[in-house]
């Protein structure tokens, strides 16, 4: 008897974290250009198209974004202002960048309620800039405790993406 009240006070608290953390993530078969010890790729980031009511909401991802990439070891380049694809291939081109990269977010707040609990959706594609065709894409929402970030929500989404 004993046993069985642990082991149903043991489900019920993981049901209940599972309930409280969400992550739902798709990518493309494709994985990123493979990094050379003397030819490591150059990415031209452009910041995400923001379809939130968070103001920079897409500046910040973009910022999380080229931590990530940087750190994975990546030559990141961040341009400011979210463009139509080709005006980004273009500017990437006459930078020399072998790759640009856009996206956009789609939630970027803390839900309401008792725990406000951070949540994030974005979608990021990684292009060639030679030809213009998709190397690369994942598309991506997380929550996270209410004691969390959007900050932290929006690193683990976008680390987990380019895994």
């Amino acid at each position: 008897m004993k046993h069985t009240m642990i082991t149903i006070a043991l489900l019920a608290t993981s049901l209940f974290m599972g309930a409280c953390s969400d992550k739902t993530l798709q990518v493309t078969n494709q994985q990123l250009p493979q990094i050379q010890q003397k030819n490591k790729p150059v990415i031209l980031l452009f910041s995400l198209q923001n379809y939130t009511d968070t103001p920079r909401a897409g500046k910040r991802a973009a910022n999380i974004v080229e931590g990530v990439l940087s750190a994975k070891g990546y030559n990141v380049f961040y341009h400011s202002q979210a463009l139509s694809l080709e005006k980004e291939r273009m500017i990437a081109k006459n930078k020399n960048a072998d790759y640009f990269m856009s996206g956009a977010v789609s939630e970027w707040r803390y839900k309401t309620g008792i725990d406000g609990e951070p949540a994030v959706s974005l979608r990021i594609a990684l292009y060639d800039v030679k030809n213009g065709k998709l190397v690369w894409s994942g598309v991506g929402a997380n929550n996270d405790w209410g004691k969390g970030s959007i900050g932290t929500t929006a690193q683990s989404l976008i680390e987990e993406m380019f895994n």
